[in-house]
């Protein structure tokens, strides 16, 4: 009898222990760090990163009252990201969500404890963020875009689409980890397709303006935008360069063509934002990071900008209306 109510008692604790937690973690206010390489946007709420908040909300976080996110913004400045990094790590944060590869780079640097999401990580094995995409181990999880994986498919239907283009600029970010591998991989698809690849680099918003002028000086007959922070926040910049240049454009995300350029294919940088918050809830919940497999994109969106082609006097071929996804108009 003594040892049944010793085991009852015991049970009963257990359980009281258990009821005691998740009331403290109902009332207890999660602090969630944001690191970006780019430049803080005048309203977070129509900036496509809001996708986060919002994913956070649909799960029952709100800001304010169980929820605080801290934002950090890099300026587009690789060597901000380390003191960045660190100072989200001072201030205790739950757990911290990266964009791209080089936040969740500097994050790696400055914690091993702190739970680390990427969100847009483009290749996080090669970058070495975590083991495999199976079993992540550490204290880093999330989401890869697969972006340098789809280059080659990306010059086939920009060619497509301007099939007399024999020059086809690559205009990349050198302080990417991913972009020597997406560039070889596009130089190699180039050489089967007969068509000569001119690499074009930018670290910065003039650097961007130096390469459209060595575009026009190479007689560039179309265009490949990898992807990096800096240009996603350069976009409409990009845009308006190859609209003035008649360049026909293939970017990696919507947002581009949505800023004016001619097309765009890949996964949605919105969408893995907006799913970057089911792991955070996940690790808030009691994950950990090690167990949580990386996530790839199992659906890629074309986009095609009509009226960017009617001003370039393209006409979009069969063979891309019938997989297109979205037309601007």
């Amino acid at each position: 009898m003594k040892r049944r109510t010793l085991l009852v008692a015991l049970g009963a604790g257990a359980i009281t222990a258990a009821l005691d937690l998740f009331a403290q973690q109902q009332g207890k206010v999660w602090r969630v760090g944001f690191l970006l390489l780019f430049s803080r946007p005048a309203s977070i709420e129509s900036h496509y990163i809001s996708a986060f908040p919002r994913g956070m909300r649909e799960l029952g976080y709100i800001e304010g009252k169980n929820l605080i996110i801290e934002w950090r913004f890099a300026d587009s400045k690789l060597d901000r990201l380390p003191a960045l990094a660190e100072e989200l790590v001072q201030l205790k944060m739950d757990i911290i969500v990266a964009g791209g590869n080089d936040s969740p780079l500097a994050l790696q640097k400055a914690t091993t404890s702190i739970p680390i999401v990427m969100a847009t990580a483009g290749d996080p094995v090669g970058s070495g963020l975590v083991k495999s995409l199976a079993r992540p181990g550490g204290n880093i999880t999330g989401l890869s875009t697969l972006t340098s994986e789809l280059g080659p498919k990306r010059l086939e239907m920009l060619l497509a689409m301007v099939p007399k283009a024999s020059r086809v600029a690559i205009l990349r970010n050198s302080s990417n980890p991913t972009s020597l591998k997406a560039l070889q991989d596009v130089q190699a698809a180039g050489q089967k397709l007969r068509v000569k690849i001119l690499p074009m680099e930018a670290r910065t918003p003039q650097e961007i303006d130096n390469a459209f002028a060595s575009m026009r000086q190479q007689n560039a007959g179309a265009l490949l935008i990898f992807l990096s922070p800096l240009f996603q926040q350069q976009r409409n910049q990009i845009a308006e360069l190859a609209a003035k240049l008649r360049l026909p454009s293939m970017a990696a995300d919507r947002i581009y063509a949505e800023a004016g350029c001619l097309m765009s294919y890949g996964s949605s940088l919105t969408d893995n934002l907006h799913r970057a918050a089911t792991y955070v809830d996940k690790i808030l919940k009691g994950a950990k990071p090690a167990d949580l497999p990386v996530e790839q994109p199992t659906r890629f969106e074309l986009v095609i900008n009509r009226k960017t082609a009617k001003a370039l006097g393209l006409t979009i071929p069969q063979s891309l209306l019938i997989s297109v996804d979205r037309v601007i108009e």
